[in-house]
């Protein structure tokens, strides 16, 4: 449960796992609403003040709709079966349409039974299918699918974009909707209906849920090259990185990869941590933009900087590499410590601050945007990888990773 008293940054993507609520760059707080009153329509409305603003509102318009469906509206469903529309449901509907008319699908209000959901997912109790969904260029899409989740093992793959889920067009699903659809019960089974780049017809899959436990840090050595890979950016995940970083310095080894593809994010200081590593003291890792004239703040390396310059490092990137992944690959990028290879990066550096607007709901609304060391939006474009290597459905199926294949050979130059 989040304790919104206290404030803390997300730097995980504000996309949504399938089992777990993904949102990246996310800081906690709290606002306190008065206590007025009024009544229209018969209804004992409390808190009907309007925020203070130099423009006129008028709700006219507003109560005008809501008593018109008092009056008008018949329900074309059996009310027997179907979900009972309250009318507070209605009143978190308006709000969802005040949030969806802004277009950025990174600002949401969640009502009692996301906001129920979001708590749980983060929290780490997930049952699912284990891949993070987002809206990219319009589309629901798939960010990432989690190592060894179901949705992997079925062999859905990051950029994949969703078009019907159990037979409902996605296309008419707002981001929360879908998640609940896909979302359920170990052992249950979810219809899914992709299209794919490079494919020219939809494909589908039957994938069933399950239990999702999200690994943190794998190493191994290939061909005289230690291999970290990381699996996601939360609290735990930069002692495990640093226990990684340990057995790296005990295997007398001096190039390393650090695999970042498919990681969504995680915590914005774990990012900052892990790339204080190698880097001095006081250097910028990434730059919090707000606008509006607000000076923008910057995140700045602890200067733990273990590493000589005999370091040879390649991190390997792709569409499902976001938000932390791209603060951490992004600054050590730009001060030239690592080259970057594989395909370009997702794109989301925005920063939300989730708030609690009352005891069952909350509000996740983008508050400004990161920009690596030099300046530049993660969110325009994502990285760019300094040799760009993809993976095609052959090497899939040959089991060759061409990536990992090029940074060894990189390497060991």
């Amino acid at each position: 449960m989040f304790n919104f008293l206290n404030r803390f940054r997300l730097g995980i993507i504000c996309i949504l796992f399938i089992g777990l609520s993904f949102t990246l760059g996310v800081s906690l707080g709290k606002n306190s609403p008065s206590s007025n009153s009024d009544s229209v329509s018969g209804l004992n409305i409390i808190n009907n003040n309007v925020a203070s603003s130099s423009e006129q509102i008028d709700m006219a318009p507003f109560w005008e709709v809501w008593k018109l469906l008092d009056e008008k509206y018949v329900a074309t469903k059996d009310t027997s079966t179907s979900t009972v529309i309250t009318t507070q449901d209605r009143v978190w509907g308006a709000i969802q349409g005040m949030t969806n008319i802004l277009g950025d699908p990174y600002t949401v209000f969640m009502p009692p039974t996301d906001n129920k959901d979001f708590e749980t997912n983060i929290s780490g109790n997930f049952e699912g299918v284990g891949m993070e969904i987002g809206v990219k260029d319009g589309v629901l899409s798939v960010v990432s699918p989690l190592k060894g989740s179901p949705a992997e093992k079925a062999g859905i793959k990051a950029g994949d974009k969703i078009i019907t889920i159990d037979g409902k067009p996605a296309a008419d699903l707002a981001t929360d909707k879908a998640v609940r659809l896909i979302r359920g019960p170990k052992g249950s089974i979810v219809k899914i209906t992709i299209l794919r780049d490079g494919n020219s017809k939809p494909l589908n899959f039957e994938i069933t849920r399950a239990i999702i436990n999200i690994p943190t840090v794998k190493t191994e050595i290939k061909d005289e090259v230690f291999v970290i890979s990381l699996y996601n950016f939360y609290a735990q995940s930069q002692y495990q990185f640093a226990g990684a970083l340990k057995e790296f310095i005990s295997s007398k080894k001096q190039r390393l990869i650090l695999d970042l593809r498919g990681n969504p994010g995680g915590y914005l200081e774990t990012a900052v941590n892990m790339a204080s590593y190698f880097l001095p003291l006081g250097k910028p890792i990434v730059r919090e933009e707000f606008g509006n004239g607000k000076e923008e703040n910057i995140y700045r390396s602890k200067g733990y900087d273990i590493f000589t310059d005999k370091l040879k490092m390649i991190i390997l990137v792709d569409g499902g590499s976001a938000s932390a992944s791209e603060i951490l690959a992004g600054a050590l990028q730009e001060y030239g410590v690592a080259k970057l290879v594989g395909t370009k990066t997702y794109g989301k550096g925005s920063v939300q601050e989730l708030v609690s607007v009352t005891d069952d709901t909350s509000l996740k609304v983008t508050i400004a945007k990161w920009l690596t060391p030099s300046g530049k939006s993660i969110s325009e474009g994502g990285l760019t990888p300094d040799y760009e290597v993809k993976i095609t459905e052959a090497d899939i199926k040959a089991e060759k990773d061409t990536q990992m294949e090029k940074a060894i050979e990189l390497l060991n130059k």
